[in-house]
């Protein structure tokens, strides 16, 4: 027998089931999100939240990745806005350096969204909830913040600009300055070289600029009166110029002469320049070292000083009077002697000592140090070489080898050697001509030297057949027929001790 169901408890549960069917359409109607879900969030610190609205897109290259979820002041008091935003998967990875702005959805719509910029891939990534700082978001410029700058005030100063710029321009001024474009040219470059200049010859130099900026800064901020004092003085010698522009316009008409006069003494003096920043350089490891060398001379400085007294050395002074005219006509005659000296030392500085310390690079004779070291080898062998005679008597041992190879060397010369020769370093110059000599080009400007060559390839050579043991003893065998026939002619008694006397004598 079947139980009846109750209906009901099946209108119970089609009414539920319609609550719950209802309750979670309204919740993904109302958070468009699917719940149980982590989602990657990030925050930002922005000037100003600029109308950005929760549920603003987030893009990144026009595509949306994400949506602000969140907008709050900053935690401690300051005029800034922290944005919290929800990315999906396909806006990741951030990283560190990332930037983001601000930006209108459509011009004067007034709707806006936030633009990402995700970093570089060198930087390390934005983990979950990390906030990027304000250094590195910026939010759009609205119209009411421009026209709040331009105050009664500032429009009148720009008023006057304006004015002032016509006024310049006008009567002539605009064709002046077409006719100063020409001019702009060396200026810039100059102004580059300045700009170069500027950015130092050795290592923290910026570094010690800056802390020198700070304290010179730190000076003017403890004199603020004074300070305040030159800008009023400024604008009076100003307002003096303005009431004397006549007279200002003229002087500024001799200005071109004052400047083509001037001209060859700058062009002197810059080319004056490059010896100074040399000296510079050269004597800055000096002056360094000149303030441990001062503090330890003062006491002699001092002991000199009252040695050199009237009632010390008052006789010798007296005695070296005399001697100081001629010191001097050798000072001024030597002024050419410290010339060639600054030159040869020059030359030595910047040309021959860089080349000691290179290395010649040679893969069939590889060198095991620089040349400095390398160039004072061969003298110990030459020493042997001069010597007489070594320990085993007064006698000088050459070794004797048929050759096995002949080159041509020249027309009717051949040069010959055992093994064959695999190349030519350095390679022979081109023409077979030296390197331009250039006695009016000082050393200190020229060319280093390169040790650096490509071997050339070997002249072309043929080998030689191995000689036999007749062709090697048949000038001994000759020389022995010789002697014979010399001693029989002439009837001589000989010794075995006088042959070679007599070799040397009947061969002459």
């Amino acid at each position: 027998m079947k139980r009846r169901r109750d209906p009901r408890h099946g209108a119970f549960r089609v009414g539920l089931l319609t609550l719950l069917a209802a309750a979670v359409v309204t919740y993904f109607g109302a958070t468009k999100e699917i719940p149980f879900r982590h989602h990657y969030t990030v925050s930002a610190v922005f000037p100003s939240a600029n109308n950005i609205r929760t549920n603003s897109p987030v893009r990144i290259a026009g595509v949306e990745v994400g949506k602000v979820t969140k907008i709050a002041h900053a935690e401690d008091g300051a005029q800034a806005a922290v944005v919290t935003m929800r990315l999906e998967r396909e806006g990741l990875p951030l990283h560190r350096d990332a930037t983001m702005k601000i930006r209108p959805r459509i011009f004067l719509e007034g709707n806006f969204f936030v633009d990402v910029q995700p970093g570089s891939a060198s930087a390390p990534r934005l983990h979950d909830g990390d906030r990027i700082p304000i250094n590195q978001t910026s939010a759009p410029v609205q119209l009411d913040q421009v026209l709040q700058v331009f105050q009664a005030p500032t429009r009148r100063d720009l008023q006057g600009i304006l004015r002032e710029l016509s006024s310049g321009l006008g009567d002539g001024g605009a064709k002046g300055l077409n006719r100063s474009i020409p001019y702009w040219a060396p200026a810039y470059r100059d102004t580059s070289i300045v700009a170069d200049a500027l950015q130092g010859t050795e290592n923290h130099d910026l570094s010690r600029f800056v802390a020198n900026e700070g304290a010179t800064a730190a000076a003017l901020d403890r004199h603020a009166a004074e300070l305040k004092s030159l800008i009023v003085d400024f604008d009076a010698t100003a307002a003096t110029l303005a009431a004397h522009d006549r007279q200002l316009s003229t002087a500024v008409a001799e200005l071109p002469r004052t400047l083509r006069a001037a001209e060859p003494a700058l062009r002197t003096l810059n080319a004056a320049f490059p010896p100074v920043r040399r000296l510079i350089h050269d004597a800055r490891p000096a002056v360094r070292a000149s303030s441990p060398t001062l503090d330890a001379a003062v006491p002699f400085v001092r002991q000199v000083r009252g040695l050199v007294s009237e009632p010390e050395l008052r006789g010798l002074s007296r005695d070296l009077r005399p001697v100081v005219p001629p010191l001097t006509s050798l000072e001024k005659d030597s002024v050419p002697l410290n010339e060639q000296v600054r030159a040869a030392s020059s030359c030595q500085n910047e040309v021959v000592l860089p080349w000691t310390r290179d290395r010649i690079e040679d893969k069939a004779f590889p060198s095991l140090g620089p040349v400095y070291e390398e160039a004072t080898k061969p003298l110990p062998g030459l020493a042997g070489e001069s010597r007489s005679g070594d320990a085993n008597g007064q006698w000088f041992r050459v070794m004797v080898a048929a050759p096995k190879f002949a080159y041509p060397f020249g027309t009717d010369k051949f040069f010959f050697t055992n093994n064959p020769i695999q190349g030519v370093n350095p390679p022979v110059p081109q023409g077979h001509k030296r390197s331009p000599l250039r006695p009016d080009v000082p050393c200190e400007t020229q060319q280093a030297p390169d040790l650096r060559t490509i071997p050339d390839k070997a002249p072309n050579g043929f080998p030689l057949s191995a000689p036999s043991l007749d062709q090697l003893t048949k000038p001994l065998a000759d020389a022995v027929e010789f002697l014979q026939t010399q001693i029989k002619e002439q009837g001589l008694d000989l010794k075995v001790s006088d042959v070679p006397a007599k070799l040397r004598e009947l061969t002459k």
